[in-house]
């Protein structure tokens, strides 16, 4: 096979940290790759520097024989190599169809090719089944819809070379199934791709090697149709994982309870008519397509936003203010869709994060005076408690990779001990360890007597943690079905907006 891309011995350091050990990997014509290794063992750094982000400290980089200049995105660009990107790289004041064409035109021409990059961009956007709209602006988009523009732009410039970093991270099941069928046969007519992905059957079903990351360094390398998903997710972390069962559920009073909701938020689609209940001790998985008024529920339970019409009552009484402050002093915690926008703030250190939403907490704070040295011994219990690797107390929160910086918002949220818990996407990005852990501290605040709203796109993760299971369709919410009347196909067609198989599920009881 025809070798189209190496990197030879790549060497990064961030400070003390070492990011990158010596780090060699190749890539052939029409191969698919995948990139496996726990939540900080380098990967994303190591396709960063591929595409011109991040300067190596050592190695080199060679597309067809030719080696790239370091540190220079357009290089790579201009060589054949595309790159999605796991946390966005967009203008949120620009459009979509702005932000794909961005750096694609000489600044000479006089006139610039709106309406061809708009047939373009359709033409793609139908060809991979993943709609935007060419006029919307990206600040107005769902997480979700964001991820399809960073796909799209990476295939609008004819990439020969194809970096993803998580893709299907806000794809449905049956749209990450589409995506990679697509990917494949691309690569049959000479695409070549690398992915990093944390969905162990996504690398068996679409890879055709396997480079193992741990601690910087390749640890290990498989054709695929030579290893399992239990080998690799032991590769991964150097121990067997195994993900926690869902225990019987004893559900106590309501928590929780809205009736008739209808909610415009600034942006994103509107809640319609919304009803639910969520009581003490279990979970209530809602399930959809990215972009159908996820995020609009999720802040309306946050205190984020306030019905239009309609209640919403929080042990049967109904928030003082729409407000986080007074949310989380109803016993509402949250873990945000979004960990960078929502759920951190980067250039804050990592205690500062920790104590952020509790600074009127007695244990933080006396007589409007933070108590340093308490907030920095709890953050470094949670460091240690939820493995958040790379941190220190007083680090910046930036510096760490997106999944332990999830695992600090975990922390910080559960230690808190809140009545009620709203989990968005909370497992998103995270290795198959992680995402154990992340499991297993749902399951327990479930067990103490927690009601969890979990609002995922992951359906093996709404599955297991569930006990019972709505669709969110273009903001109306389906009837519930019991988790254990639950598959994929089911699923599929409720997120289809097809809720008959919700009573045919019941009929099946």
């Amino acid at each position: 096979m025809t070798r189209v891309l190496e990197l030879d011995r790549i060497t990064k350091r961030f400070g003390d940290t070492l990011a990158n050990d010596a780090v060699s990997l190749h890539l052939d014509r029409g191969e698919i790759v995948a990139l496996l290794g726990e939540n900080g063992a380098g990967k994303t750094t190591l396709m960063s520097i591929l595409f011109g982000h991040y300067t190596a400290d050592a190695g080199t980089v060679r597309v067809e024989g030719t080696a790239l200049p370091p540190g220079r995105s357009r290089a790579a660009i201009r060589a054949g190599v595309g790159m999605v990107h796991q946390h966005f790289a967009l203008a949120a004041n620009l459009t979509v169809l702005e932000n794909v064409m961005t750096g694609t035109e000489p600044l000479w021409r006089l006139r610039s090719d709106r309406a061809g990059a708009r047939t373009k961009l359709t033409a793609l956007a139908d060809r991979f089944g993943l709609p935007v709209d060419p006029d919307a602006r990206i600040a107005d988009l769902s997480v979700g819809e964001r991820q399809r523009v960073e796909i799209l732009k990476a295939l609008y410039n004819d990439a020969r070379i194809l970096i993803l970093d998580e893709p299907t991270a806000v794809l449905t099941a049956q749209e990450a199934e589409r995506l990679f069928v697509t990917l494949r046969d691309m690569a049959a007519r000479g695409l070549s791709l690398i992915f990093i992905s944390h969905k162990l059957h996504e690398v068996m079903s679409a890879s055709d090697r396997v480079v193992v990351l741990r601690g910087g360094q390749v640890v290990a390398e498989r054709a695929t149709r030579d290893t399992s998903k239990a080998e690799l997710a032991e590769l991964m972390v150097g121990r067997a994982v195994h993900r926690p069962e869902r225990p019987p559920a004893s559900p106590g009073p309501v928590l929780l309870e809205a009736r008739g909701v209808h909610l415009a938020p600034p942006s994103g689609t509107a809640l319609k008519g919304v009803d639910f209940t969520l009581r003490a001790g279990e979970t209530l998985g809602i399930i959809g397509v990215s972009g159908n008024g996820q995020g609009a529920l999720a802040g309306l339970v946050s205190g984020l936003y306030a019905p239009d019409a309609g209640s919403l009552t929080v042990q049967g009484k109904p928030l003082a203010r729409y407000d986080v402050p007074h949310a989380i002093a109803a016993g509402i915690g949250r873990i945000p869709e979004d960990r960078h926008a929502e759920g951190t703030l980067g250039d804050m250190t990592a205690w500062e994060n920790v104590v952020l939403e509790r600074l009127w907490s007695p244990e933080f704070s006396r007589r409007g005076v933070v108590r340093h040295g308490a907030a920095r011994a709890a953050t470094a219990r949670l460091l240690d408690a939820y493995d958040v690797r790379g941190a220190t107390v007083d680090g910046r929160v930036r510096l760490l990779s997106g999944g332990n910086m999830q695992k600090l918002i975990l922390g910080r949220v559960l230690e808190a001990r809140p009545d009620i818990l709203v989990a968005a996407q909370p497992s998103r990005g995270l290795d198959e360890g992680a995402i154990a852990g992340v499991h297993r501290r749902l399951i327990e605040a479930r067990g103490r007597g927690a009601g969890v709203l979990l609002i995922s796109e992951d359906l093996d993760e709404v599955i297991t943690l569930a006990d019972r299971i709505r669709a969110i369709v273009g903001g109306r919410l389906s009837p519930a079905i019991p988790a254990e009347r639950a598959d994929a196909r089911t699923l599929g067609l409720m997120m289809a907006g097809d809720w008959s198989v919700v009573e045919e599920a019941a009929d099946a009881v």
